[in-house]
């Protein structure tokens, strides 16, 4: 077998196996696979929940948690890329707009339509008014479907948002997009949840540590290595979907496949900071280097960048540049009572953006390149890569991975059929039915930001009736736990049973976002903590609590 590079090493210990883990990881090896994934972000994901909902065979394998790379770092938004109208990408455009209006309609719970508040200052390369006829156009190529985008002078700029810097505005503009409620990672596991919920097998903490074509049987094998126990262990699949991201081109070479398209990587951070304005829009700039910069609503919470830096490899951090790049910006283009520092950083998010390009061109500059997703394809060893993308396009990646294995001999028979999306209207009535006749919200706790039955519904879908159920049965159950976390007892238990914990950073960056949106200082001295890590680890809590507070 061609034995891959470059694994992760996890230390044995204190990682923690749930007892669905092990059962997916015991039945990866019980029979030959239709598909084996390779990678748990967006296009692995939506790649396995397409393909188990359709009745194939499917397992998915991550070498860390899922959705622990750029899947877990991205602005939380699912926009139709207004920026690449400068650039003449209009199809792209289109798409993506399409796109985003059926991520809207399939989960208008958590993608909700959201205003931008965009400020032109004087020296822009485009007048005010030609943003704003682009603004326009883009409302039209997404089909009319948010509100209409209206232009904004300075006078209205300076009434209707204090809190941007006044000095050189010329003009704007307002319009909508969509943005995630919750937070990216948890939109992207409840993918894998899906795959799972349809028989696909999905494992995280588990790596290829060898990939090889078996002519003989015409099949792949791969040798796995759980990063739990340490343990190895034998997979065969007909097929192969190699959604690693930025490992992508990595993987291929490792096993002989040659691709058109390969990978540049660009570093993307965000910074986190308590609330700078109570508008609940996001304001827009342009940054220093010529690129959008936002300004996100984050609970409560500030989500402020982003940064587009060349890299070579994944393995990136949020550098003092960085920070200073993006705390500069911030104060040049907010008008705050005190500039921003270091020290108001609360959280930091750092990912490594896949940018798909063909032969070897090196792309247009390097801030006008496009986020487009392409797929290639090996047909005579069946092995698909995925370049790129966007997580608002995420519903077509996994339509087309279908429809290429299909065009493979892949045997998914009830492709077509719903593999995405919320619950019936119907089925979320049942649900609000029985939590108003329990009283539900009477019971929500006094810092939730919304009734306990809309954030239920939201996370949970048709399995936020187990949470009822334990509430149902003691009302303690609705209690939060942890301070400035919006986390029942009873969705701890729900989560504990269903979304494989490893330790707690899984839940607490990933699952959710509380580590984006509380001080880690607050997090580790916090007595409820140790009843978390009992809910997930059981007798195990004390050692994996004593972990992550020297977690640095």
């Amino acid at each position: 077998m061609h034995q891959a590079p470059d694994l992760p090493r996890f230390a044995p210990a204190p990682l923690f196996s749930p007892p669905e883990r092990e059962a997916n990881l015991a039945a990866l090896t019980t029979e030959t696979l239709d598909v084996l994934v390779v990678g748990g972000g967006i296009n692995g994901a939506v790649a396995a929940a397409a393909l188990a909902g359709g009745g194939a065979k499917v397992g998915l394998v991550d070498k860390g948690d899922f959705a622990g790379g750029v899947s877990s770092s991205s602005s939380n938004l699912a926009w139709g890329g207004i920026k690449y109208l400068e650039s003449g990408d209009l199809w792209l455009v289109r798409k993506l707009c399409l796109s985003r209006n059926r991520l809207m309609d399939a989960y208008p719970s958590t993608v909700r339509e959201i205003r931008f508040f965009t400020s032109i200052r004087r020296g822009f390369r485009l007048w005010s008014v030609f943003v704003w006829l682009g603004a326009l156009l883009y409302w039209l190529m997404g089909n009319c479907r948010m509100a209409m985008p209206r232009y904004l002078s300075a006078a209205k700029i300076r009434r209707e948002a204090p809190v941007v810097a006044p000095a050189d505005i010329v003009g704007g503009l307002e319009y909508s997009d969509c943005y995630l409620y919750d937070n990216d990672s948890r939109f992207v596991f409840n993918f894998i949840r899906s795959s799972i919920d349809a028989g696909g097998k999905a494992c995280n903490y588990t790596s290829v540590e060898a990939l090889a074509w078996l002519s003989a049987e015409s099949c792949w094998g791969a040798r796995l290595i759980d990063h739990v126990s340490g343990r190895s262990m034998t997979v065969k699949a007909l097929s192969i979907v190699n959604a690693t991201g930025p490992s992508a081109d990595t993987l291929n070479a490792t096993v002989g496949v040659s691709t058109e398209h390969h990978h540049v990587l660009s570093k993307g951070i965000h910074l986190i900071v308590d609330r700078v304005t109570d508008q609940g829009k996001v304001l827009t700039f342009f940054a220093s280097d010529g690129r959008l910069f936002f300004v996100i609503p984050m609970g409560p919470k500030t989500c402020i960048g982003t940064t587009d830096t060349p890299v070579d490899s994944a393995g990136v951090e949020v550098t003092r540049e960085d920070r200073d790049f993006v705390l500069a910006n911030a104060n040049q283009l907010l008008d705050l009572d005190e500039p921003l520092t270091a020290a108001d950083v609360i959280a930091e998010r750092v990912g490594v953006r896949p940018l798909a390009l063909a032969g070897a061109q090196n792309g247009r500059d390097w801030v006008q390149l496009s986020r487009k997703h392409e797929i290639e394809i090996d047909h005579a060893r069946r092995y698909l890569s995925v370049f790129g993308g966007k997580l608002t396009d995420c519903i077509n990646v996994g339509e087309e991975v279908v429809e290429s294995l299909m065009d493979l001999g892949i045997s998914v028979p009830n492709a077509g059929g719903r593999w995405y999306g919320e619950p019936s209207l119907a089925e979320r009535a049942a649900f609000m039915a029985r939590a108003a006749n329990m009283e539900l919200d009477a019971l929500t706790p006094v810092s939730a930001s919304e009734p306990l039955s809309l954030r239920f519904w939201r996370r949970y879908g048709r399995k936020a009736h187990e949470v009822l159920n334990h509430i149902a049965n003691d009302a303690t159950e609705a209690e939060h736990i942890l301070n400035d976390a919006e986390y029942t007892r009873a969705e701890l238990r729900v989560t504990a049973e269903r979304e494989m914990v490893v330790d707690l950073h899984d839940f607490l960056r990933r699952r959710s976002k509380v580590e984006q949106v509380v001080r880690r200082a607050d997090i580790v001295n916090d007595e409820g903590l140790l009843e978390v890590a009992q809910l997930f680890f059981g007798d195990k809590a004390a050692l994996m609590v004593e972990a992550y507070r020297k977690d640095e």
